[in-house]
């Protein structure tokens, strides 16, 4: 049973629609002003709240803010009389799902309520649906539903138990460390260490010591033997992000471990075999540092046998609102906020982006967001300048170098559709004469670049 809860200080009021929503299937509770409201919201727990706006000591403004700000997931629905429609449409503003005006019909109520309950079903569905896509689509924390990174995920399934070394690239942001995890979770090493280092942040003469390890004595501070990275990694995966910035007398030693399968520490005299599978990332063209001489071609072709390149989120569109709704959710529970989604607008310019920093750059513009939206539904105000202001797709697909007309082609396509759509205010008929196609090519089209409208 569906509970509700009339707050307002006219006592008749109260009384009415107490009996009235009772005989409608309600289990229905009372009170006077929004003090009293408060205090039995906790134990009551109403699923909808219908509150005057103008009473005593707690009107329903103040009631409306105090419960969205305590989180409470209630839907209220505001009544005011003539001279308040312009408080009950604040109210609104601020969070109310509708409003009635006083004097009204019983049935005026119910119907608002009903509408309500149909809101709020469609959301549970929608929350539902969300979930199942999320759940479809999460491979070893790495959300996507592309072709392209399908593509990327099978390719793990097919190698991670194999020992074969494996060469990851993109660029950076797009995930690569979450690709060497999935190989190992996927893999029989999974119970075994997993072992991430960056080849670039950590100074020349201390890389060697943290790969290789080093006895007493080696060296100024050496005052303990210490394993190294490899030795730390025995039976499981070390990940060497940046392989790119290794510098070359390291080079040397990492090729003879990946031929020997031994390591040396720095001032033994004996080596120590390892078990280890190795998975390297680099946002660098491998093959150019060769040829400038600043990586070993004999290094590269070793760690290259499996080259899993990671496509730029630009290049797979169809995965940014999966993103968006996965940061929005999780952002909610790690930071406690109550975004409910974002506008059109909001979305389609997260859409058309361009995303240089790729999936890091995306939760970022989210959480920022987050934190900085004065409401529940995140709009174009709440998205940085630099993201608002590269809103040109087509310029922005012209002007990175891609040379492939399918790829363009479907940009301009969904511009083109987007505009239509703004234009004739969502109507779809309208839109598709403009367009000049058919209105179910139309819809097809719509579903297929997820256009919301």
């Amino acid at each position: 049973m569906r509970r509700v809860m009339v707050v307002d200080d006219e006592e008749n009021i109260r009384l009415v629609l107490k009996t009235f929503l009772r005989r409608q299937g309600y289990e229905v509770e009372v009170a006077g002003n929004g003090e009293e409201a408060l205090e039995m919201v906790e134990t009551f727990g109403p699923d909808f709240i219908i509150t005057d706006v103008r009473m005593p000591k707690l009107g329903g403004l103040d009631l409306l803010g105090t419960l969205k700000a305590k989180g409470d997931e209630a839907t209220v629905i505001v009544m005011s009389a003539y001279g308040n429609v312009d408080l009950a449409l604040e109210a609104m503003q601020a969070g109310a799902y509708d409003y009635v005006q006083k004097p009204f019909k019983n049935e005026e109520v119910l119907l608002t309520l009903r509408k309500a309950e149909e809101r709020e079903r469609l959301k549970r569905e929608n929350r539902a649906l969300r979930q199942e896509v999320l759940k479809e689509s999460n491979f070893e924390n790495m959300l996507a539903k592309s072709g392209a990174m399908q593509k990327v995920f099978r390719t793990i399934d097919k190698v991670a138990d194999f020992k074969t070394t494996a060469l990851i690239t993109g660029e950076s942001g797009v995930g690569k460390e979450l690709v060497a995890r999935a190989l190992h979770h996927r893999s029989d090493r999974k119970d075994k260490p997993f072992v991430a280092v960056n080849c670039g942040a950590i100074p020349e003469n201390l890389l060697e010591s943290e790969l290789f390890g080093h006895k007493r004595g080696a060296f100024t501070d050496a005052n303990a033997d210490r394993a190294g990275l490899f030795e730390q990694a025995d039976g499981g995966t070390l990940f060497l992000d940046e392989i790119g910035e290794l510098p070359l007398p390291l080079q040397v030693k990492l090729l003879r471990v990946l031929q020997e399968e031994t390591v040396r520490r720095i001032g033994d005299v004996k080596d120590t075999e390892v078990d280890v599978r190795i998975t390297a990332a680099t946002h660098r063209d491998l093959s150019a540092e060769v040829e400038a001489g600043r990586f070993r071609e004999d290094l590269f072709y070793r760690i290259n046998v499996m080259h899993i390149p990671v496509p730029p989120l630009r290049e797979r569109r169809e995965d940014i609102g999966l993103l968006i709704d996965h940061f929005i959710e999780r952002n909610n529970n790690r930071l406690g906020t109550s975004i409910r989604g974002l506008t059109p607008e909001a979305r389609r310019i997260l859409m058309s982006y361009a995303w240089p920093g790729n999936v890091r750059e995306l939760e970022n513009t989210i959480e920022r967001a987050m934190v900085l939206a004065e409401s529940e539904t995140l709009t174009e105000a709440d998205l940085p300048e630099r993201i608002r202001e590269a809103r040109d797709p087509i310029r922005l697909q012209l002007e990175s170098g891609e040379l492939s007309i399918k790829k363009t082609a479907r940009i301009i396509e969904e511009v083109l559709i987007r505009r239509a759509l703004t234009q004739t205010k969502g109507n779809r008929t309208r839109a598709s004469q403009l367009l000049e196609i058919s209105h179910r090519a139309l819809l097809y089209k719509i579903k297929d670049y997820e256009i919301d409208l």
